[in-house]
This record gives C-alpha cells, sequence and structure tokens, in this order.
C-alpha cells in the first residue's frame, strides 16, 4: 500500500505553468507558486536563476498563457476576476511594473503578437460570438477584425503584420472547421479550402517569409501536419497518418517545423524537415512532453516540459541537433519520497458494443483496494500517461484509479471523435460504466467500494453515471458538472454554446426531446449512493447555476443534503484552479467525503 501523505504536503509541491521563451531567447517567462501563490517568474536560461517579476498582480489559478511583448522588454498576461475567465490583457515590465493594455467586455484571450512591435490579435466575445479583434500599441486602439456567427479562434498572425490566419466554420455542416486567411486592413475573410467539408483544419504559423502557412488537417481521419503555400494553393503534407499528430511552429529559419505525435495517451515531439519530410522523435521518456507556448531559446535549443504518471513535471531545454535535454526546472518534490507516487499502465478494453477504448489504471496496492472511475472532461479531450496529483492524493489513501478514454475522446482521430455528435450522454456513459465494471471485476478490487469521479464533462459523467448505472457506484463526485441541458445551452459563454452544445446536440429548439433525456437532472429519483457536487461560483464555462438545479430538485425528490448528498459552493473560484489554497480547500473537502463514504 501506498503511504498516505498529508494533503497539504501534497497539494502545496510547487508548480510551474506556461513557460514562454523571450523573442531572443535570454529569459524564460514561467508561472510558478513556489511562494505559496502563483507568481511570474524569469529564468536565465543560461544559469538556471530564476527571479520572481511579480508581486500578486497575476491570478491565483494559473489557467491562461503569458506571451512576450515582440522586443522582449515585458511579458502579456491574462487577468480576470476571482476565475471568470472574463479576462482583460495586462503586461508587467522585466522591472515589476504593471498596466492593463487592453480592456473589453466579456472573454478576450491574446492569441499572438505582431513581430512590428505595435499589433496584438485577440479573440473577444464583446460582440456575443468569440471573434478576432485587432489592438494597436501606439494608437491604443481595438478594432474588430471578424463577424462570424461561429466562434472564430486559433489566430495567428504573419511577420509583416497585414494579415492573420484563424479556424471557424460557415458551412452547415456542424463537424466541419476550415482555416481562413484575412488582411488587416480590408478585413475579408479568405477560405483556404484546405481539406474536405467536415473534416477540421487548423493554422498554427506562417512561415517566416510569410509565404507559407503551418496547418493541420483531419481528413483522412488522424490529423497531419502540413505546410500550405500561398503562392500555389498547395499543401504538403507529413507524417504516415498512423497516429494524431499536431503542429507546433517553424524553426527560424523555416527548414523544419514542431509538432507533437498523440499515441496511447502518451505525447511525444517530433521535428520534421520541411524539405524531405523526414521525422525526428525526441528521445525521452514515455509520457506527456509538451513545448513551450514561444519554444525557441537559440543555438537549436527548444523548452518543453516533461512528465510521466510517477514523475512530476519538469522545464527541459532540448538541443535539436544533439539530442541533449538539460533540467532547467527539476520537479519538486519538498519533504515527500519521489518513491511513493504510482506509476500506470495503458490497456485497451472492448466495450459494450465491441468498440475498443483505451484506458489507464493505477493500482494502490491496498487489499483489496477500493476504486475510483476518475472520468475527464471535454468532451473533445483525453487522459494521458502524465503526472495528475488528484490521483496521487487518491492513491495515496489507497485508492485505486481507472481513466476512460471514451468514444468522443481526442488523440484516436476524427472517426473516433465523432462518434459522440448527436449522442452526448449516450455510447460514451457505456463505456464509462463498461470501465468500472472491469474494475468491479478485479479480483483485487472491493467491488462494493467504488465511486465514480469527475470535473467539467467530467462531472456531468459523474452525474450521470450515478443516476443511470446505480448499480455500479457506492459513491459519486461531480465537480463543476453539467446537470440541466437547457440551463447550459442558455447560460454558458457563446462559444461554448455553438461550438459544443450546438456541435453535439443540436438546439433545445431542434432536439428538445434529446436535451430532456439527456440531462442527468431529469433522473434524481434514481440516485442510490452519497452524491458529492462541488461548484465554483464564479463558473462562466459551466455556471454554478447547473448545480443548484440538481440540488434543488434532489429536495424536491426528498433527498435530505447531509444524509443522501453533500453540496459545497467555493467562492473566488471558477472552473477549477490550480491555486494552492484553492486546492487544499478541495483536497480536504474530497478527502473528507471519501473516507466516510466509501
Amino acid at each position: 500500500m501506498t503511504e498516505s501523505l498529508p494533503i497539504e504536503d501534497l497539494a502545496s509541491l510547487p508548480s510551474f505553468h506556461h513557460p514562454a521563451a523571450s523573442p531572443d531567447g535570454d529569459a524564460v517567462a514561467v508561472y510558478y507558486d513556489e511562494s505559496g501563490r502563483n507568481e511570474l517568474h524569469l529564468l536565465d536560461p543560461e544559469t538556471g536563476e530564476r527571479e520572481q517579476l511579480s508581486d500578486g498582480d497575476v491570478p491565483r489559478n494559473a489557467r491562461w498563457p503569458v506571451s512576450w511583448s515582440a522586443d522582449g522588454e515585458r511579458v502579456y498576461f491574462h487577468m480576470d476576476d476571482g476565475g471568470n475567465e472574463q479576462n482583460d490583457i495586462h503586461a508587467i515590465d522585466r522591472d515589476g511594473g504593471v498596466e492593463t493594455v487592453v480592456s473589453m467586455d466579456g472573454q478576450l484571450s491574446l492569441t499572438d503578437v505582431g513581430e512590428d512591435e505595435r499589433t496584438l490579435l485577440l479573440g473577444g466575445t464583446a460582440g456575443g460570438q468569440m471573434n478576432l479583434y485587432v489592438h494597436d500599441l501606439e494608437s491604443d486602439e481595438t478594432e474588430k477584425l471578424t463577424d462570424h456567427d461561429r466562434a472564430a479562434g486559433g489566430g495567428v498572425l504573419d511577420p509583416a503584420c497585414e494579415r492573420a490566419a484563424y479556424s471557424t466554420n460557415e458551412s452547415d455542416d456542424f463537424d466541419n472547421q476550415d482555416v481562413f486567411v484575412v488582411d488587416l486592413d480590408e478585413k475579408r475573410p479568405e477560405n483556404l479550402e484546405i481539406g474536405e467539408t467536415g473534416a477540421e483544419a487548423s493554422p498554427s504559423e506562417f512561415g517566416p517569409d510569410g509565404d507559407t502557412l503551418l496547418v493541420s488537417d483531419n481528413t483522412n481521419d488522424f490529423s497531419r501536419c502540413g505546410v500550405y503555400d500561398f503562392e500555389s494553393g498547395d499543401v504538403t503534407w507529413y507524417g504516415d497518418l498512423d497516429a494524431d499528430e499536431r503542429p507546433v511552429g517553424f524553426t527560424d529559419d523555416g527548414d523544419r517545423f514542431l509538432a507533437l505525435r498523440v499515441e496511447d495517451a502518451a505525447i511525444s515531439p517530433v521535428v520534421y524537415d520541411v524539405d524531405s519530410g523526414d521525422r525526428e522523435t525526441f528521445d525521452l521518456p514515455t509520457g506527456v512532453a509538451a513545448f513551450a507556448s514561444s519554444p525557441f531559446l537559440g543555438d537549436e535549443r527548444v523548452l518543453l516540459s516533461q512528465t510521466t504518471p510517477s514523475e512530476r513535471a519538469a522545464l527541459l531545454a532540448y538541443d535539436l541537433e544533439t539530442g541533449e535535454t538539460e533540467t532547467l526546472i527539476e520537479p519538486a518534490y519538498g519533504d515527500i519520497d519521489p518513491d511513493t507516487f504510482v506509476d500506470a499502465d495503458y490497456f485497451r478494453f472492448e466495450s459494450h458494443d465491441g468498440l475498443d477504448i483505451g484506458a489507464i489504471r493505477y493500482d494502490s496496492g491496498e487489499r483489496p483496494s477500493p476504486g475510483i472511475v476518475h472520468v475527464h472532461g471535454g468532451p473533445r479531450a483525453q487522459d494521458f500517461r502524465s503526472f495528475n496529483l488528484y490521483d496521487q492524493f487518491l492513491l495515496s489513501r489507497g485508492y485505486s484509479v481507472l481513466h476512460v478514454n471514451y468514444r468522443g475522446s481526442s488523440g484516436r482521430g476524427r472517426e473516433f471523435a465523432e462518434r459522440l455528435l448527436s449522442d452526448w450522454g449516450g455510447g460514451e456513459q457505456e463505456d464509462i460504466a463498461a470501465g468500472a465494471r472491469l474494475l468491479r471485476d478485479e479480483d483485487w478490487i472491493d467491488e462494493d467500494r467504488v465511486a465514480v469521479m469527475g470535473g467539467s464533462y467530467g462531472g456531468y459523467s459523474a452525474y450521470w453515471q450515478m443516476v443511470q448505472y446505480p448499480e455500479l457506484y457506492a459513491a459519486g463526485v461531480a465537480w463543476v458538472g453539467v446537470t440541466d441541458l437547457f440551463d447550459m445551452f442558455e447560460n454558458t459563454m457563446p462559444h461554448f454554446q455553438t461550438e459544443l452544445m450546438e456541435k453535439y446536440l443540436g438546439t433545445p429548439d431542434e432536439n428538445e426531446d434529446l436535451y430532456r433525456e439527456r440531462s442527468p437532472v431529469e433522473y434524481v429519483e434514481n440516485l442510490d449512493s452519497p452524491l458529492l457536487m462541488i461548484h465554483g461560483v464564479n463558473d462562466r464555462r459551466v455556471p454554478v447555476s447547473q448545480a443548484r438545479i440538481f440540488r434543488d430538485a434532489l429536495d424536491d425528490a426528498g433527498f435530505e443534503e447531509g444524509d443522501d448528498y453533500e453540496y459545497h459552493e467555493l467562492g473566488e473560484e471558477g472552473h477549477g484552479s490550480s491555486d494552492i489554497q484553492q486546492k487544499i480547500r478541495t483536497f480536504e473537502i474530497l478527502d473528507d467525503f471519501l473516507d466516510r463514504r466509501l
């Protein structure tokens, strides 16, 4: 059995987020919470020395990335109110001075910084739907660039700051996503018509001369990387189409590009030669590696993070020529023995209809072991073979953990992902239940002590599992989860309304019966085991009304708070948080509930 770890020790382990190399590679901006609070730090990649730049000026929750100004003199960051994600853009200079750069109504995100030192490309919902905006730093004016009914995202600027590339959908096929290019002055978007209608294409980065564009497309099932030539209108495609690959960016000379290869719940960095098409995979342990948002340090070195199920994340500088790595931020373990953390195994199992489903399993060593089915959000996401603090917390308490990458998850190609369209709350929930049965059937699992737990869409799944498969679970934990699809459609942010709700379910007017049939609140009377509900009051993705509606329905059905269910609203918090004190609070609630109920 694993050692039971003190909650505060575990939750307080320092973590870094969103590293970004400066334009000339002399510094790395990175969120780090070694002081007990998330702060922005500057790291010298040559000496490894690190200094704290901010002093409570940045968000407690490190959800949103940072970006350098083109001259390398300051760092842009996103600032919201208590985790509500209604960001404005701020900047902090190398002396610690902070100023507001762009302020607008709704959600605002910085998608690219122009090389001309005056242009910022933004995504914003001030006009309702998520569209692109251009901000001129010299005039301090912001101008709307696109006006699509569907969300526009992934915007990148060309080197001359004359054009922007982005993705959106103007077709009648909700599965579709196209790459558009728009002139910043003329504002007339052009569809590059990459891939077939119904497939998803996205831009990544313009080439160094602006005559090419690094793109992705999943016309042939698995996502692939390509280089679009503006003169010919042709795309050169790369890879062998046997796994999803996502482009990241060109090297400075444009002769190569970086990409990430996703396979069997692991992510491997690769580099492609543009002319030959040769691919080289980085020599790193099996796990999850991710490039920094600005990865190039100069001298052929790139910045990336690397983690495995039992090893916390390290920040690495990787030499593209030699394959040598240098650790810039070591994984922090405090007083905890790193050998305490449990490794995982990846496997596949056959679901109810014969579909092959991927899963990740952790064995706590307890005999017999209680079990937790830990469900990921999204739903277009997946669980990876990476370090997960919540899993290790559960393992230290003796709970074994199972993750199910159900149909609709990413990483298995377009066909697998599209199995969830028009079937939200259908086949994917059968996959989760099949995983729960598989876990219960293990001779080392106590089948009477299995719970389901998840956040966001995983929270939806926890609610759904508890009211549709009550015989499988002795308890459930639903965190920022969806319960009423009508209310969710009405009150979520506009880009989640179209790109999540309409894409998977249509509108409530079109599919009223489906919205009602797949809402967990319609089945509260089936609850047969204790349920813990946790929700942040500032959540704008999944509004807190979702938890309140389910709680009120339980009360109306005769269930009693404290006996049949437990309910917690988290103040100053939105759709989850990386803040240490907020993590401790959530761990304490979870630990107490599972200890008493499971």
